[in-house]
């Protein structure tokens, strides 16, 4: 890291909003020198597969911090770092002050850890010898690493333990049962989301650990995910990635180079909740799905099936009968047996915005790999992470036309399941909360 840049052990005596607010504008501008990212790291591959180019964005470098404050939040559009720590939690405590503090404490914490701070000013030493410190201390001295927080409240805070229930938005419902789901009840749904994502794994783990210290007795955690390997770009600045099957994933997403596209398909717009939910305008929609792939049934597989069931080749990312991964997909073209080029049940087909009356999400997962199920075969697969504005019109028809006909299901399970309303992002001043109890 440069000499400008950013690291805990040099931000130890920071304090207060305002301090924390004008480290992260100086570190930005010192990670736009440095020129690194994924993009940079890996532009002759991009060049190369023929992915869009922007002359307008530019890849933030590894370890700069990213603004915490803004119209929306950060973690949602921002170009997908390497790193996840996901975690849902359920709120523990009846009493509405003590969630509301929580909060707004909670905002606090993470406008200092995303700008490369420990949580408290106080940091490891904090409150003496005989008292616990103010930050847990396995992120000391490291830069931010590209470090955001994103919160989301998941359908079943809205129930009538805070005087929540008349700011339910009405796109906040919890998702159907879909054909073929093996959900765990241990992985599903949540009171409350954190996302943490960034270049370095300790720093997201750090985020959330601490983030759940400061919530000791007014929440608990549910369940968790670690992510490793973003299995799709955010920003035309990133090559295409490949999931753990092989194939580049998420070719066509949403990028956030594309104001009208997010407009349409990811912010949540004040017409679309003109009453209780109102305080969504800016915001999204999560959907969270951990999808275990059958890892040993995969890779015994042929070239030709695999190429098939996806709709893509496995080496260029192209779609079957083109050439380069960006060419539009033509589900006219005839293969050299006379029948389509791309099968009718490829995942590709099925979940292309034409066959879906132009539904749109912006995915954002991570692979997974949480040692062996027991029976000598790895737990392993995509935590499927996308952004949208309506969960009920876009992520369900898009979900149900897979699960009845995507040969993909013959290598996949969806085990895990949750969707969450996340909030536009914050003003000066302004804190987690704040909107949500108005």
């Amino acid at each position: 890291m440069s000499d400008e840049g950013l690291s805990r052990r040099r931000l130890l005596g920071v304090s207060g909003t305002a301090a924390v607010a004008g480290v992260v504008a100086g570190a930005t501008t010192a990670g736009a020198l440095a020129q690194r990212g994924n993009a940079v790291s890996r532009g002759d591959e991009a060049t190369a597969a023929g992915a869009p180019t922007s002359t307008a964005a530019t890849a933030p470098a590894l370890d700069a911090p990213i603004p915490f404050r803004g119209e929306h939040q950060a973690g949602i559009v921002t170009p997908a770092q390497d790193r996840l720590h996901f975690v849902a939690l359920d709120v523990v405590t009846k009493d509405r002050v003590q969630l509301q503090q929580l909060l707004e404490d909670w905002t606090r914490a993470a406008e200092r850890m995303t700008a490369g701070a420990e949580a408290a000013p106080g940091g490891l030493v904090g409150g003496g010898p005989n008292r616990a410190p103010e930050d847990t201390g396995e992120a000391f001295g490291l830069p931010a690493s590209g470090l955001t927080i994103t919160i989301g409240y998941g359908p079943s805070l809205f129930d009538d333990r805070f005087g929540l229930a008349s700011r339910r938005p009405a796109a906040l419902q919890d998702l159907p049962a879909f054909t073929g789901d093996q959900l765990d009840p241990r992985r599903t749904r949540g009171d409350l989301c954190i996302q943490a994502c960034a270049n370095d794994p300790q720093v997201a783990v750090h985020a959330v650990r601490n983030l759940v210290r400061l919530g000791f007795g007014v929440v608990a955690v549910r369940w968790s995910q670690l992510g490793f390997g973003r299995t799709s770009s955010t920003s035309t600045t990133q090559a295409t990635p490949r999931n753990l099957f092989g194939f580049k994933d998420g070719t066509n997403n949403v990028k956030a180079e594309e104001p009208e596209g997010l407009a349409q398909h990811v912010w949540v717009a004040p017409q679309d909740e003109p009453h209780g939910g109102a305080w969504m305008a800016g915001g999204s929609y999560l959907v969270a799905r951990r999808i275990r792939m059958h890892i040993e049934v995969w890779d015994r597989t042929s070239l030709q099936e695999q190429e098939d069931v996806i709709g893509r080749d496995k080496k260029e990312g192209a779609p079957l009968g083109q050439s380069k991964e960006f060419d539009t997909p033509d589900f006219s073209r005839k293969g050299p047996d006379g029948g389509p080029a791309i099968p009718v049940n490829a995942h590709v087909r099925l979940a292309h915005e034409s066959q879906l009356g132009g539904i749109r999400i912006l995915r954002r997962g991570y692979n997974f790999t949480d040692g062996s199920d027991g029976v000598g075969h790895l737990d392993a697969g995509l935590f499927f992470v996308a952004y949208m504005r309506n969960p009920g019109k876009q992520f369900v028809p898009m979900q149900r036309a897979l699960a009845k006909a995507d040969v993909l299901n013959e290598y996949i399970e969806h085990n895990g399941s949750a969707v969450f309303a996340c909030p536009p992002g914050l003003g000066d001043g302004e804190h987690w909360g704040k909107a949500l109890f108005g």
